[in-house]
């Protein structure tokens, strides 16, 4: 007896400054994050951050980046109705609403220039801009710019360069067409009543060879504009309003502020245009959507979990203290896994903590179970106790972290802040326990009716062994291998879409309405120099040209439509150079005047100078530049609705050096893949592992505490069968999970000798980790939602089956 209370006495001391350090810890981070959140929020909402970066292609991942940061902050509105004069007093109204500081006399910008008529009263858009203009007060969402202007500056920009900037078509027509032909369409054009739209003195273009240069780029945005520029579509008139957001689109509090704003500005639209349909699309959108599920999300899963928690935990010990304690635990926790998270990565998604919101269902285990043991001791006995759970408690703690840990090994940095958030949560939670709860907890934990209800069930829970054991495993085995058998995988990325279905049909719509091309699929060109990219670029055209015109895509975005290579500007020259004098001078005779052409720029149009211009504004995202050792650009295509398209378009890139097409979707969903079977490869390597353990410590009773678990996940995944679920890597990930968790009941079970108040703290835990688990079912998140549904199937199952195999009372380890 005077050994125990001297090392009880000595184990207080060794306790009281752990206790002492742990709560000087938090405090030092509670200070730490305070400053570090004071400045700027941390939440991290953007969905990029999630996915796997590809290991063995760096460059696509930092393209694929680019091209995402390109339209990380545009929003794009079109407000149609069946009267023109409806639609544009709806438009101002819209304006109006949306920057009523701002003068509203500019017109929004469309993803390209627009149609001839348009081009022929010498307007086009100019594109997105950047900051806050200088006087203009901050606002939600600001003008994109306008096209007053552009048009101009990019001809004035062009003009020296006329001669040597030709379509294919002109080409064709100079080299094959007689002089004489040429010449008499050159004479009708001059005095003609209705010639041609010019956008320079006949002299100097009188082929009419520019407006047709101009016209084919602004076919290229597949856009039908009428006359008083508005676009034509599905039987009405639309206005096409552009908007940049002010500061980052994913700086989010998970409050609809720009959703709001948008309904307000179309309420005040339809005042004027009743009937009127208003259609948005933009990165920003599916960013705030996100983050407005995510705080809903958070909300109800976390509190959700938190107040069934604490209602199981009153429910079993009737006592304000274990709850206060088990909810002290459980809010430590969590915040220095935040802490940590953030410290890590200095920013935390909004999916880490939907996920870690579940963490609660997993960490107050630690707690329920002291207290469970505490029903049946006296408070002066409370450090014996403590000795009595810390083997139990430790092999818990590492099970359940080595399962979690594993989600860390794949490289997806959402996956990985989701793994440390949850390791650094449950040590946190699992330190606040054996460091404080034996100090805090001096008084009686008295027994309730339901903690000895719930308790003695164990006694009613049938114990198998022998021939009983072999045929519940041969029938859960059968079982498992049916439901397994109509078990489906599906890795495609698209499946893992959350943005709300409304949103994506109307970014479809708008998408195809303006022939907005997919940032998913291009081409990427690439070349040892720009002269090198801009001719391979100019071949893969001339392939794409074809499509365009047999109907297979809507077309295609690429910069050496603006920026000719040298090779074809010289081409081009030569060929003007030719035969324009020629055409003057049978001109010239017929009217009886000497005609000279005028001089052009003595130098070649080279991508600094075109960069550098007003004229390459719209245009910048498709050139990339430095890239790797060389530089490059991306051709984007558009309307990709075709069953074939995707194939088409990888055939046009072979047998052109430097240029290659890029599926970033088939590219994620192959990676998916690729993951789902290597981690499914890894849980077996973990179960192995986790055996190996559990029989370093049990011996010949291992199976007993390993059984229940490998049986549950079995029929989990028969279940996900049977009910048609696929198989996707956030299921195996779940499983994962489950290996770790389940076994902490056998655990328990096993080293308390199968003893009432291990069977409540398994039961009040259990209860708790499977409802947490079960309301990630709700997620709007697939991911999360296919996390939910394993762990509610596979948490239920080990549940029931632990107590099947708890060992007889002499057969438990001492």
């Amino acid at each position: 007896m005077n050994d125990a209370l001297k090392s009880n006495g000595r184990l207080q001391r060794i306790w009281r400054w752990l206790a002492v350090l742990w709560l000087l810890v938090l405090l030092g981070l509670g200070v730490q994050q305070w400053q570090l959140w004071k400045s700027e929020s941390r939440i991290d909402t953007d969905i990029l951050a999630l996915l796997p970066q590809d290991a063995h292609d760096r460059l696509l991942s930092d393209v694929t980046r680019r091209i995402a940061d390109a339209n990380a902050r545009q929003i794009v509105v079109l407000l149609g109705s069946a009267d023109a004069a409806q639609t544009k007093a709806a438009e101002a109204a819209f304006r109006a609403t949306i920057t009523p500081t701002s003068t509203n006399v500019a017109r929004g910008s469309a993803p390209l220039p627009h149609a001839p008529d348009a081009v022929e009263r010498g307007s086009a858009p100019l594109p997105a801009a950047g900051d806050v203009p200088a006087g203009q007060s901050p606002a939600l969402l600001q003008e994109s710019g306008s096209i007053e202007g552009w048009f101009e500056q990019a001809r004035a920009f062009y003009a020296p360069y006329r001669d040597r900037l030709l379509t294919s078509e002109q080409r064709q027509r100079l080299q094959n067409e007689p002089v004489d032909g040429l010449a008499d369409a050159a004479l009708a054009a001059l005095y003609g009543p209705m010639g041609a739209p010019r956008l320079t003195e006949w002299r100097q273009d009188p082929l009419s060879l520019w407006p047709q240069w101009w016209q084919e780029r602004a076919l290229g945005s597949g856009l039908q504009m009428g006359d008083d520029g508005l676009l034509e579509a599905d039987g009405k008139h639309w206005s096409i309003v552009q908007y940049d957001t002010v500061g980052s689109a994913f700086q989010l509090d998970g409050e609809r502020h720009i959703d709001l704003l948008l309904d307000q500005a179309a309420a005040a639209a339809r005042k004027h245009a009743p009937g009127l349909e208003v259609l948005r699309a933009g990165v920003p959108l599916h960013a705030e959507a996100a983050a407005v599920q995510a705080n809903w999300e958070i909300n109800t899963i976390g509190w959700g979990s938190l107040a069934a928690v604490l209602l199981l935990v009153w429910l079993a010990f009737r006592s304000l203290r274990p709850i206060l304690l088990v909810a002290a635990s459980l809010l430590i926790g969590c915040g220095v896994a935040l802490a940590v998270t953030v410290l890590v990565f200095g920013k935390v998604h909004v999916l880490t903590l939907v996920f870690g919101a579940s963490l609660v269902g997993v960490a107050e285990d630690y707690g329920i179970h002291w207290f469970a043991s505490r029903q049946a001791e006296p408070a002066d006995r409370r450090w014996r106790l403590l000795r009595h759970l810390l083997p139990g408690l430790w092999l818990a703690l590492l099970t359940s972290a080595l399962a979690y840990l594993a989600l860390g090994l794949a490289p997806f940095p959402g996956l990985r802040q989701m793994a440390l958030f949850s390791v650094v949560g449950l040590a946190a939670a699992f330190l606040t326990v054996i460091f404080w709860f034996p100090w805090l907890d001096g008084g009686e934990i008295r027994t309730t009716g339901f903690s000895r209800w719930l308790g003695g069930t164990l006694d009613r829970w049938p114990r198998l062994h022998g021939r009983k054991a072999a045929i519940f495993l041969g029938v859960a085995a059968l079982f498992s291998a049916v439901g397994i058998a109509r078990l489906d995988s599906n890795d495609d990325l698209r499946s893992l879409q959350s943005s709300p279905k409304s949103l994506i049909d109307q970014q479809i719509r708008i998408s195809q309405m303006l022939g907005m091309p997919s940032p998913a699929q291009f081409y990427l060109v690439q070349g040892d120099s720009a002269e090198q990219v801009l001719q391979r670029e100019e071949a893969l055209i001339e392939r794409l040209r074809v499509l365009a015109a047999n109907k297979q895509i809507g077309g295609y975005r690429a910069i050496s439509d603006w920026l000719p290579s040298v090779q074809r500007q010289h081409a081009d020259a030569a060929l003007t150079a030719r035969i324009e004098p020629q055409v003057l001078g049978k001109v010239g005779q017929a009217v009886g005047e000497s005609l000279s052409r005028p001089d052009y720029a003595g130098r070649d149009l080279d991508a600094e100078a075109f960069l550098a211009s007003p004229a390459a504004m719209p245009f910048h995202h498709l050139w990339l530049g430095k890239v790797g050792a060389g530089l490059a650009t991306v051709v984007m295509v558009d309307d990709l609705s075709r069953a074939d398209a995707l194939t088409l378009l990888e055939t046009q890139a072979k047998g052109i050096d430097g240029v290659r097409w890029v599926d970033r979707t088939a590219d994620f969903s192959s990676l998916l893949k690729h993951y789902r079977k290597l981690m499914s490869g890894l849980l077996l390597v973990g179960i192995v592992l986790v055996f190996a353990v559990l029989y370093w410590r049990y011996r010949a009773q291992a199976w007993r505490v390993f059984a229940p678990t490998l049986v549950a996940g079995a029929l989990t995944l028969a279940l996900l069968g049977l009910f048609g679920q696929p198989l996707q890597l956030f299921n195996v990930l779940a499983l994962m999970l489950l290996l770790g968790m389940g076994i902490d009941y056998g655990i328990f079970l096993i080293e308390h000798r199968g003893d009432a108040s291990a069977w409540l703290a398994v039961c009040v835990g259990a209860a708790s980790t499977w409802l947490s688990f079960g309301l990630l079912g709700l997620s709007a998140t697939p991911a999360l939602r296919a996390f939910g549904l394993t762990l509610l199937f596979g948490i239920g199952l080990v549940w029931i089956i632990s107590p099947l195999f708890r060992p007889p009372p002499h057969d438990a380890p001492h």
